[in-house]
């Protein structure tokens, strides 16, 4: 079994007491280069939503960078990144972003990876997420046309979320709209000794 990797939370300097980033930095990995990478593709996702919530312009007001950590075991690292930033108006703006990679390897895995290629992932994940919409009476701002091919979401243990930004599905008083699916509901079009396995070969 693969034991959870070391996880240090470092803070970007900015000469504002207003505009606070954390972000988390993978170290004491057995191989350096796979503790590189996985921590180049934080900074580099992280750095694109700063980019995004206006981190560089004169206009921000405030801002405020963490993360959640949602996996850390069997291999399996899979965590949110979260921005919030406000540049004045009713309401500031959140913005998550989720990274899942295997920590023996470094690879990142986007939604299709985690489902065997023959698999419609996009249409039995979109199924299951409609029911939930009409179960749980979310008001939408259009009709749900399914989930895009690279849709937001991350890993919980034995539970995979699928995810949508604020607006994207909903009015800003539905917040994020979060959509957990038990790993073993989709078990026969989840990849074999893919991150979706892993973890529910242990349920």
């Amino acid at each position: 079994m693969n034991l959870p990797v070391s996880i240090r939370t470092k803070m970007l300097p900015h000469a504002s007491t207003e505009v606070k980033v954390y972000y988390p930095v993978v170290f004491n990995l057995p191989n350096h280069g796979i503790q590189q990478k996985i921590n180049q593709a934080i900074v580099t996702t992280l750095n694109k939503i700063l980019i995004e919530q206006s981190y560089y312009e004169t206009s921000l007001v405030e801002l405020l960078a963490y993360y959640e950590l949602k996996t850390n075991q069997r291999g399996i690292l899979s965590l949110n990144l979260i921005v919030y930033s406000f540049t004045g108006g009713a309401h500031g703006m959140t913005i998550i972003k989720s990274l899942t990679f295997d920590t023996t390897t470094g690879k990142q895995y986007t939604l299709k990876e985690l489902f065997k290629p023959e698999a419609d992932y996009e249409k039995e994940l979109s199924s299951i997420i409609n029911k939930k919409i009409v179960d749980w009476n979310i008001q939408l701002l259009g009709k749900f046309e399914g989930i895009r091919s690279d849709q937001d979401f991350y890993i919980a243990d034995t539970v995979l979320v699928i995810y949508f930004q604020l607006y994207e599905i909903t009015p800003y008083v539905w917040g994020f709209p979060y959509f957990p699916i038990p790993i073993l509901d989709i078990a026969d079009i989840i990849q074999p000794d893919g991150p979706l396995d892993r973890m529910m070969a242990f349920t």
